[in-house]
């Protein structure tokens, strides 16, 4: 089974930056699509961003604009370069693939912008 760990969360204030990884174990990561999700607290969890394994990427359009999707094939890794952040962007973020079934889910890694 595909292990997901994700990092690089941390504290923020409006307007900076962050970038998040996921390590995937296993070889398989580089053939399907892949998926940066987010749950903030008392919603749903929603998908924030995706990407093909030839690289084509989407946004939920309340990140359009300011995120970026991005994997390394070759080190089973994803990507999310979050730009221009607010508030409304806090949450636990997790990836995944796209598509069902999914992977377990990992523990994902905390977002807060806040002054």
């Amino acid at each position: 089974q595909v292990q997901l760990v994700e990092s690089g969360g941390g504290l923020v204030q409006p307007g900076g930056s962050l970038r998040l990884s996921c390590a995937a174990s296993g070889s398989i990561f580089s053939i399907y699509s892949m998926a940066w999700y987010r749950q903030a607290r008392g919603r749903q969890r929603e998908l924030v961003a995706d990407i093909t394994s030839g690289g084509r990427t989407n946004y939920a359009d309340s990140v359009k604009g300011r995120f970026t999707i991005s994997r390394d094939n070759a080190k089973n890794t994803l990507y999310l370069q979050m730009n221009s952040l607010k508030p409304e962007d806090t949450a636990v973020y997790y990836c995944n693939l796209k598509l069902p079934p999914y992977y377990n889910w990992g523990q994902g890694t905390q977002v807060t912008v806040s002054s």
